[in-house]
Parts: C-alpha cells; sequence; structure tokens
C-alpha cells in the first residue's frame, strides 16, 4: 500500500456516548437500541459493553469474526476489541457500557479472567436465563432514570449481570469448563496474554509454570486439539490484525511492537497464518 495510509477509527470512550443534556455519570451508560444500526468499518472501545439482544437479527462482527444476531442473546465486548455491526430493523436490544475503572471494581465477579470470554463473545440464553439478565437490565435503567441515582445500586446489578453471564458461559462453552478443571492451562492462556509480544516460545511459559514444555503441549493437544504453540501464535494474529486496522502505526511499527526485529519476517509470519500479507490485510478492510 503506497502513499498515506488508510484513514482509521479512533479508540472511542465512554464519554463520546454520553447523552449532551445528561448529567449522568459517564463511567456507566445504559442505552437501548431499537431498529437498524449499522457500523460499517471496524472500531475499539475502551470500555466494557454488555448486549443484550430482545430481538435480534444480522451480523455483529467482534475481532473480524462474524456473529448471527438472534433473539435472546448475550454479546460481550472488551476494551481494545475490534467491532462492527449491521443489525435488521427489528432489532430490539439493551447495551450496558461500563467504563474500565469500574468493571475492574467487579471483574473478579467474572469467574474467569476476561481473557477467557473474549474467545466466546456471543452467548445464546435459555429463556429463564434471558429473563433474569433483561430484568437486571431494566431494573438499571429505571435506576439511572431517577433524579438521585444511587450508583452502588447500579453497580451491584452490573455486578450481577457479570456473575449471570460467568454461569452460561461456562455452560455453554466446554474450553471453560476444561480451564475449571485443569488451572494451569488457565494460567496458560493468561501468561500468554501477558508476554505474547516479547515470548513465543513454548519453553518459556513452561518454564513459568514449572512443568516441562512436552507435557504442556501434551495439555493443550489433549484438552484443546490444537498444540501449546496455536495459543502463542492466535493471539499474536489477532493484535496484529487490531493493530493493523485500529491504529495508524506503519506495518513495520506494528511489527516491532509485537516483538518481531524482522519487518520480512513478521510478514511472512502473518501471511502463513491469514493467506494474505500485512498490507494485503490492511487495504482490504
Amino acid at each position: 500500500m503506497s502513499g498515506k495510509a488508510k484513514e482509521h477509527f479512533p479508540v472511542l470512550g465512554i464519554k463520546a456516548f454520553r447523552p449532551p443534556e445528561s448529567e449522568a455519570d459517564y463511567n456507566l451508560l445504559y442505552h437501548e437500541i431499537r431498529g437498524e444500526r449499522h457500523i460499517e468499518k471496524p472500531h475499539q472501545h475502551d470500555f466494557l459493553v454488555f448486549l443484550l439482544f430482545e430481538k435480534g437479527s444480522g451480523t455483529h462482527s467482534i475481532d473480524f469474526i462474524d456473529h448471527k444476531v438472534t433473539d435472546h442473546q448475550v454479546h460481550l465486548l472488551f476494551p481494545e476489541q475490534v467491532h462492527r455491526w449491521d443489525l435488521g430493523r427489528k432489532t430490539r436490544a439493551h447495551q450496558l457500557m461500563i467504563s474500565r475503572p469500574v468493571f475492574e471494581t467487579f471483574q473478579d465477579a467474572l469467574e474467569f479472567s476476561f481473557v477467557l470470554y473474549q474467545n466466546h463473545p456471543v452467548i445464546a440464553l435459555a429463556p429463564g436465563a434471558f429473563r433474569e439478565l433483561l430484568y437486571e437490565f431494566e431494573s438499571i435503567r429505571q435506576e439511572l432514570r431517577k433524579k438521585s441515582i444511587q450508583w452502588s445500586i447500579v453497580h451491584l446489578r452490573s455486578r450481577i449481570i457479570a456473575q449471570m453471564i460467568s454461569r452460561e458461559a461456562e455452560s455453554a462453552f466446554e474450553d471453560i469448563t476444561t480451564y475449571r478443571a485443569k488451572p494451569v492451562l488457565f494460567k496458560y492462556h493468561s501468561l500468554v496474554n501477558m508476554h505474547f509480544r516479547e515470548q513465543r516460545s513454548v519453553a518459556f511459559y513452561a518454564d513459568q509454570l514449572n512443568i516441562s514444555a512436552n507435557y504442556l503441549n501434551i495439555l493443550c493437544k489433549r484438552h484443546f486439539h490444537v498444540p501449546a504453540m496455536f495459543l502463542i501464535q492466535h493471539q499474536t494474529i489477532l493484535e496484529a490484525k487490531r493493530l493493523i486496522y485500529a491504529s495508524e502505526m506503519s506495518i513495520k511499527e506494528i511489527a516491532f511492537t509485537l516483538g518481531f526485529s524482522d519487518l520480512a519476517y513478521f510478514s511472512n509470519f502473518f501471511k502463513s497464518q491469514t493467506g494474505v500479507s500485512p498490507r494485503e490485510f490492511r487495504e482490504q478492510l
């Protein structure tokens, strides 16, 4: 790609969504979505989003994966994730936006680190679970409409929503159950998320976990059906895609940010994993 890089969307803060006339605390916002909504180009937020669909159709793309929107789903969108959507005209959804500082006060309500939930951003809900979540969302909406808002109540209900979502995710996704049964795999996943920019050797993580690289590889193949290296490569490619699209950094700068000292090596690695070069990926979005 020659010349000036494409213009990319900035990372949007929660203040950008605060109604101009609102005096409410912009650390936590509730929005109701009705009808068609379109985001043509992906962007990032610096806050957490819980999105509960009563009625839904269309597509929600999160980290470059398209998810079909249907009734009775909850969608999770964490800071730094890239998303866009194309929602149908009959859409009715409840959106809770929670700033990072507020989220950090109750993120322990999620059974595991949010690193794991990023892999499962869309959860289909049984009727009972949907009604329970809807009650909490609507209770927050009612509290935020009051002249004197009790923020402690709003934050507690947000915490309850996080706990309910955690429960539903664990029952829906086998790998989350595996992390409970094999804590060493959860720790491996967390370590990869922390160090993948500097460390891409399975041996490094195995050493941190006080196990052999061979045993770590056996565990990953047995429980996830992929080698241990896959998690490192997957996280590296995901972050590369986010930076290529949602930042103004050059491909060379992105390569160095991700710990690659050689641009050609980074480009070859990216193409081997995605089928296209970094520049081709930027141009096709």
